[in-house]
């Protein structure tokens, strides 16, 4: 496989749409990009897929005018390319979790493939979910599968000969775009592991490109109040999900966005939740707006 440095956003630059994101969620990226390395590198089939699909024109473009139509026209937080690798790096860290606590996702359980397989369907999905939001925010888990599925037309018979389990590893690739989001029950553990990856993507660096473009929305302070996530082994579950927030807001984020992801869904036996508002000794919250005014027909932050 290349090297780390060959799959981030800076090296492989776009001419045309582009939307920069903070230094901090930048990093992000490289953290990201090592972890989905540190669980590929021994599954030569995601690997290719990897590389395949990172530096591949139409995703590449894909991920910029979906991430235009959100950031600079909607005012949400990234759903770009970043996003998508941080997905990816926290559905395949569940994945592996999964796997050592002796529990197989649906394709494998099923007779699909093997773990290789399995690597190639959720990382795909992850980097794939959110290409919708181009065609517009409604409905975008459905656009979002449309838009993938000529390039994994494209890009999947350089991977697999047998069409019979190309086209079913392209179906578990499309179910987990198109049920993501909490609108659609999961149906699969790998639906459950990238939509559930989705939700753990609420750092305070996602919500800073919203923030500094003027909104103040529920959803960009709440994401500006999460210090960190953390995917670790689980005391009683196979997963434990670890949210650091300097701010009571991030609760918004971690019942309306994970919570929703997880209640209900193949996973929710298998995967913890603690949220704690950092440092846990105070007893006051970090303020992240002090005043906020109505200009025109919506209210921004003021210093």
């Amino acid at each position: 496989m290349k090297e780390i440095r060959n799959f981030t956003s800076s090296d492989l630059k776009n001419v045309g749409i582009e939307v920069e994101v903070p230094p901090g969620y930048a990093e992000l990226e490289k953290e990201a990009l090592r972890a989905i390395v540190e669980v590929i590198e021994k599954y030569p089939k995601a690997g290719k897929m990897m590389e395949l699909l990172v530096e591949d024109e139409e995703v590449r473009a894909n991920w910029d005018v979906a991430n235009f139509i959100a950031v600079k026209k909607l005012k949400y937080n990234d759903h770009g390319e970043v996003h998508a690798k941080i997905v990816a790096a926290n559905a395949l860290k569940m994945y592996q979790l999964l796997m050592k606590g002796g529990v197989k996702p649906d394709f494998m359980e099923y007779g699909g493939g093997d773990e290789d397989d399995e690597a190639l369907i959720i990382l795909s999905a992850a980097l794939l979910h959110d290409i919708g939001n181009q065609i517009y925010r409604k409905n975008h888990p459905l656009h979002s599968s449309y838009l993938a599925l000529p390039i994994l037309q494209r890009l999947l018979p350089e991977i697999y000969g047998d069409v019979e389990k190309m086209v079913e590893v392209r179906g578990f690739i499309l179910n987990a775009i198109y049920a993501h989001d909490s609108d659609v029950p999961d149906l699969t553990m790998e639906s459950a592991l990238v939509g559930i990856g989705d939700a753990t993507d609420m750092t305070k660096g996602r919500g800073r490109m919203a923030f500094d473009l003027g909104s103040t929305s529920i959803h960009v302070v709440s994401a500006l109040s999460i210090d960190r996530v953390v995917i670790a082994k689980g005391k009683e579950k196979p997963i434990e999900v670890v949210i650091e927030m300097s701010n009571s807001s991030g609760i918004f984020q971690v019942e309306e966005t994970l919570g929703k992801k997880l209640v209900g869904s193949p996973l929710e036996a298998y995967v913890d939740v603690t949220a704690t508002v950092t440092p846990v000794e105070a007893d006051y919250d970090k303020r992240i707006v002090r005043t906020i005014k109505l200009k025109g027909r919506k209210f921004t932050a003021e210093e």
